[in-house]
């Protein structure tokens, strides 16, 4: 069966604007009529793709206000107002079927602490992430001796929203420590709005990746 990706890859699949590339390939892992709760997701592109395309029972935390109010807008209603850094105490042990964090994790404070409730909320985590590690950062700082600027991070140091950048190998290394374990590794190269899953050298060659997670002591 094609998937998103191979649509989006041959240019059948119109991406929704606002929709990034690599959020696609989190629409294909996610099975139809899942209760998916997306963490920090911003205003709504990524909850609106799964409820047409997947049929999800979507929910979301945000902290923005122009963010919910835009989650509203496109007919994402189920969207709570949050601190992620302060955790998931609304949530019951096992309750969600999938927890998203897509390019949410590198401007927590707290880390460790969301991974750790995701682990106890979520039967399954899919976890979307910059790769700090990617050959262009590693040039930049190298060669030029300056913070990198790169189409996935391209804030100046001085004005970015992320304080917790990592890479695909400490991320591994990270979920352990969470209690996660990885499913699935699925490294992306983004260029030009389109991805494509990297199998060689991943931690120099991608500059995404999404991980597909379950907690060690998930229920169900």
């Amino acid at each position: 069966m094609a998937t998103l990706l191979d649509d989006f890859r041959s240019g059948q699949w119109s991406r929704p604007p606002g929709l990034a590339p690599q959020h696609h390939v989190i629409v294909d892992l996610i099975p139809d009529g899942s209760r998916v709760l997306d963490l920090g997701c911003g205003e709504g592109d990524l909850l609106r793709a799964l409820m047409d395309l997947k049929n999800v029972r979507a929910e979301g935390i945000e902290i923005s206000d122009d963010c919910i109010q835009a989650c509203v807008a496109k007919g994402v209603p189920n969207v709570n107002q949050g601190n992620l850094d302060e955790g998931l105490a609304d949530y019951e042990d096992g309750s969600i079927d999938y927890v998203i964090l897509a390019d949410t994790i590198q401007v927590l404070h707290r880390p460790l602490q969301l991974l750790q409730e995701i682990a106890r909320v979520g039967r399954s985590c899919i976890a979307g992430l910059p790769n700090f590690a990617h050959w262009r950062a590693r040039w930049q700082l190298a060669v030029g001796g300056r913070m990198p600027k790169t189409p996935t991070l391209p804030y100046e140091w001085y004005d970015t929203p992320n304080i917790h950048l990592t890479t695909i190998k400490d991320f591994r290394a990270f979920c352990g420590v969470a209690g996660l374990e990885i499913l699935r590794e699925i490294p992306l190269r983004t260029v030009g709005g389109r991805c494509h899953e990297v199998r060689f050298l991943p931690n120099l060659l991608a500059d995404q990746a999404v991980f597909v997670l379950k907690g060690t002591k998930a229920t169900g």
